[in-house]
């Protein structure tokens, strides 16, 4: 809780008791999620201690302190005679309290918390009495307007009852919080009732008329005045809230740590900070020793991010602090080994520090439980929920030096070990038999060491380029995605020799991409399709498969004929994997890159799928381009063609709104079979093709996926979308 630091204390009052029933069953109305009264509250808590805050109710309603429960502090306003009168109320509460008290209305919701503090340390540093929020409208609406002196100097608030032309030009409004001392507010409040005078604008005039010493503090997003009044006004709150969560400024404005479809990421800097590297690590750290795993311990590791190495060390350091023994590995490492560590060491957890292919000012921490699975999103929430709970003196940490001499931290290698388990599964001695040359671009990232020690224990000869630590990854985003492999491409199509296979990995090595014999990008849906059949048809290996809902039913067709199962599951690998151990399914995959084979990681692994692809092609003796036709002529053609755009928190709320309201019926021209929301927007069309509209869940990108018959129809497809995303 972000409380202003060396200043007077501060007491609230949250004015909940509304003019009639209309009103106060707003409060208790749904907000995008909590309930108008519980996010005016989130706000205020945020500022102010929840036990220093009192909030005023009706005297026959029940409903609020029935639904926010008995924890609070309520006091009851047994008329309706106006702010004023109802912060009387509050007296017994506030009586002998040296200090400032924040006033707030219920019904503000849409109010940030920076704002109030923004309001505190105006009134403090102006050594006000009396201080007000106000913010600059074009429309002021119902509001009170601000008039000033020549010299900024507040002098009257008009209500918007008696304004006069003039006053109606007056663009800055009275917000409605306040910020008062104590010394004179009920004092002032006292005097005023016996006068008949109940408002608090009308104690804030009586303070202007007394000379006293104002202050304001003026907001600039006037989204945090939209009034609830009506059914309508919440239904745009609720628009404002939902854009402010898909907002990027929402985590840099309340350094909260949130995690996406692949763990936490953030930009360094903001949300990416090793102060929530420690709070995310005590939070963790509790859950272990809540569920008494403390004696498992964690593994944790890094890549080669800036930041990554010395988040290892904080991680390290709270988690002996806890009492909770750290296997540190010692080099920079792939994912993939991080997900191997769990199970292969019996941890309660493993760690590593990564943003996967996320720009080079990006970090974060992918978390992955005992058997080696990522956590769900209902793990997740309350890790990171009691994580931005916590301060920095919530964290129990010692030093590392002293971790280490006591045995906490002990420094390991696993190098050995997870290579192992990779030729275990792959044939090396099949690969040897092959002669094939290979080039791998390691994107600056981490797969060199472990990759490059499989295909020279199978002797296949290879060269690596980009394979040299740089934390900027070349200036750009270590996605192996067509537009950044061309000197991959280059190389294979133009080196005088003959190479068999380009493959890429992303910066963290559990994404691959590969570019076949004649230099040719192949797409993910078209690798996985031919590592199931390689898995069921040559390794003999019986099974279904899993794919999530961005990729290629070609997969599923295969399944079909091979009289298997297969599966469609949402976007995130921890689906993917759910589903394989549904289903014992023999591959599970993604469109992004992703892949894993029952037996091995429960994650992605760009490591393995490398090998096993280079297996592939030495076991079979065909080129790739080969293969593929071969199991095309098992499943037809489909082609996919995938789009991305800047996704705006605008977008966020309109897309899903626009198609509930007026869901199409053709989609260029093409008949809708139907359409599921459960991860995005996706649209079945005659004849098997289908389009996706779907928002990243790691990055500000609304991402568009089609898939149809044939090359024309996929790109009217993906003009559709475009068009109806940019309407």
């Amino acid at each position: 809780m972000a409380i202003l630091a060396n200043t007077r204390p501060v007491k609230a009052v949250v004015l909940a008791a509304g003019h009639d029933d209309a009103t106060r069953d707003l409060l208790l109305r749904p907000l995008a999620g909590p309930t108008v009264i519980e996010q005016t509250l989130a706000t205020v808590t945020a500022v102010v201690p929840a036990q220093d805050v009192v909030i005023v109710v009706a005297e026959h309603d029940t409903a609020v302190r029935e639904h926010l429960g008995e924890s609070w502090n309520y006091v009851v306003q047994t008329v309706q005679a106006g702010t004023g009168d109802a912060v009387r109320c509050a007296r017994f509460q506030l009586a002998g309290f040296d200090g400032d008290v924040l006033i707030a209305y219920g019904d503000t919701p849409l109010l940030r918390a920076a704002s109030l503090r923004g309001l505190l340390w105006r009134h403090r540093l102006k050594d006000a009495q009396f201080s007000l929020l106000t913010a600059v409208l074009a429309d002021g609406h119902d509001y009170g307007r601000i008039e000033r002196d020549a010299a900024g100097r507040i002098t009257e608030i008009v209500e918007a009852t008696d304004l006069s032309e003039a006053t109606q030009r007056i663009t800055e409004v009275n917000v409605g919080a306040y910020v008062a001392d104590n010394a004179i507010l009920i004092p002032e409040l006292d005097v005023m009732a016996a006068t008949g005078e109940h408002r608090l604008t009308e104690l804030a005039e009586r303070l202007i008329a007394q000379g006293r010493q104002l202050a304001s503090y003026a907001i600039v997003d006037a989204d945090e005045v939209q009034g609830i009044n009506t059914d309508a006004e919440l239904r745009a709150a609720a628009d404002i809230v939902l854009k402010r969560l898909f907002a990027p400024r929402h985590a840099i404005e309340t350094g909260e740590i949130a995690f996406g479809t692949g763990g936490w990421r953030a930009l360094i800097g903001e949300g990416f900070t090793i102060h929530n590297v420690r709070r995310l690590c005590q939070a963790i750290a509790n859950e272990i020793t809540r569920t008494g795993r403390e004696r498992m311990g964690v593994v944790i590791g890094g890549d080669r991010r800036f930041l990554s190495r010395e988040s290892v060390v904080a991680a390290a350091e709270v988690f002996a602090g806890n009492g909770i023994g750290v296997h540190l590995l010692v080099e920079d490492v792939p994912t993939p080994l991080v997900t191997f560590a769990a199970p292969h060491l019996g941890t309660a957890y493993s760690l590593i520090f990564t943003a996967s292919h996320n720009p080079p000012q990006w970090n974060g921490l992918k978390v992955f439980r005992a058997d080696g699975s990522l956590p769900l999103e209902d793990e997740t929430d309350a890790l990171t929920a009691e994580a931005n709970s916590f301060s920095q003196a919530d964290v129990v940490s010692i030093g590392l030096d002293l971790a280490s001499a006591v045995g906490l931290v002990t420094e390991v290698d696993l190098t050995n070990p997870y290579i192992d388990a990779i030729e275990r599964i792959v044939d090396v001695t099949v690969i040897r038999e092959a002669g094939l040359r290979v080039v791998v671009d390691a994107m600056y990232g981490t797969s060199q060491l472990t990759l490059g020690t499989i295909l020279s224990d199978a002797r296949v000869r290879t060269e690596f380029i980009h394979e040299r630590h740089n934390p900027l990854f070349g200036g750009r985003s270590p996605a192996p995605d067509p537009e950044r492999l061309s000197t991959l491409i280059d190389i294979v199509r133009n080196s005088g020799r003959r190479i068999d296979l380009g493959m890429a990995t992303d910066g963290d090595a559990d994404r691959i991409a590969i570019i076949d014999e004649q230099g040719r990008y192949v797409s993910t849906n078209d690798l996985l399709l031919l590592v199931y059949w390689y898995l069921h048809e040559v390794r003999g290996e019986r099974g279904g498969v899993v794919r999530n809902l961005a990729t290629t039913h070609l997969l599923d067709r295969l399944a079909d004929a091979f009289g298997e199962e297969h599966r469609e599951v949402p976007v995130g690998f921890k689906h993917i994997t759910a589903g394989m151990d549904a289903i014992d399914a023999v591959l599970g995959g993604e469109s992004s890159g992703g892949l894993t084979v029952r037996g091995h990681i429960k994650g992605k692994d760009g490591v393995f799928a490398c090998a096993l692809v280079v297996e592939m092609l030495a076991r079979t003796g065909k080129t790739f381009s080969q293969l593929l036709e071969t199991v095309y002529a098992i499943t037809g053609r489909l082609y996919q063609v995938e789009h991305g755009v800047p996704a705006t928190p605008d977008m966020r709320v309109e897309l899903p709104r626009r198609m509930a309201s007026a869901a199409p019926s053709e989609v260029a021209g093409y008949p809708v079979c139907g359409i599921d929301t459960y991860d995005g927007i996706k649209i079945h069309l005659e004849g098997g093709a289908w389009a996706l509209l779907r928002f990243s869940g790691t990055e500000p990108v609304l991402r568009m996926f089609v898939e149809a018959e044939t090359p024309e129809k996929a790109d009217q497809l993906i003009a559709w979308l475009e068009s109806f995303a940019s309407a």
